[in-house]
């Protein structure tokens, strides 16, 4: 799984669910066509990601089908739950 692109938008809360800044991740992944997550289009991750005090951490994601904006039924390994966040909060980082 590479992360091809992404869009970063920051979300206001007003209703403070979730504590701290709140950011809206999407994706665009390259998937391996022998992996089960490959599908024809491509496949996008939305992740939710939250900062609190200087700690990043994935709120909630999903995988969604760029052809027919489907969502597909998977989780992220441990490992790329980590490279996912590191992403995230590098960009977070940067732009600020």
């Amino acid at each position: 799984m590479d992360i091809i692109s992404y869009v970063m938008d920051k979300i206001l809360d007003p209703t403070n669910i979730i504590e701290g800044e709140r950011y809206e991740f999407t994706l665009e992944l390259n998937i391996d066509e022998e992996d089960e997550l490959f599908q024809k289009g491509g496949v996008d991750l939305r992740a939710i990601i939250s900062k609190k005090d200087e700690q990043f951490e994935i709120k909630d994601y999903f995988f969604i089908a760029k052809a027919d904006q489907t969502y597909l039924e998977f989780a992220l390994e441990d490992d790329e739950e980590a490279e996912v966040l590191a992403f995230c909060k590098n960009h977070i980082e940067a732009g600020e």
